[in-house]
């Protein structure tokens, strides 16, 4: 199973658009933490063409909680980060093989990144390589790409 954990993120757009995303990669939960805008929000809802009555969601205000229960279910949690202890994300595919296991993948604010932590107990931190003067992505966007990378496998 694919899942992602939003954990702070601020813009309800985005949060739909990752909604959106997760349904198309084929993620099949969606975990909200913290202050994320959560479900039912019916000014905003054609930004994800209604994926929140598709995908399934959970909210946690505590997502410690949340990241010990998964990695007991032994759920690989990779966090989508630009940090010194972040891994190319295409490198760590190519190396990875197999990823028939579960996954969560982590996001969290674009003002203040994903929580230090959060961090601390993730399996890994993976980055998307930035060609030019921008540093990062748009959260959805960079959500969307990590996603259908990490599911990529399960449906090709």
């Amino acid at each position: 199973m694919y899942s992602i954990l939003l954990h702070n993120i601020r813009s309800l757009q985005n949060v739909w658009s990752l909604f959106r995303s997760a349904d198309g990669a084929g993620f099949h939960r969606v975990y909200i933490t913290g202050y994320t805008g959560m479900p039912p929000r019916k000014e905003i809802s054609k930004t994800a063409l209604w994926a929140e009555e598709y995908v399934s969601w959970e909210y946690y205000e505590d997502p410690l909680v949340l990241l010990a229960s998964l990695k007991e279910q032994k759920t690989r949690i990779y966090a989508l980060e630009e940090s010194p202890q972040s891994e190319d994300i295409f490198e760590f595919l190519k190396r990875e093989g197999d990823h028939s296991c579960d996954v969560c993948l982590v996001l969290g604010s674009e003002r203040e990144w994903v929580d230090p932590k959060i961090l601390a107990v993730v399996d890994r931190i993976l980055s998307i390589p930035m060609r030019w003067a921008k540093q990062s992505l748009n959260v959805s966007v960079a959500g969307a790409i990590g996603m259908y990378l990490l599911s990529e496998r399960n449906y090709s």
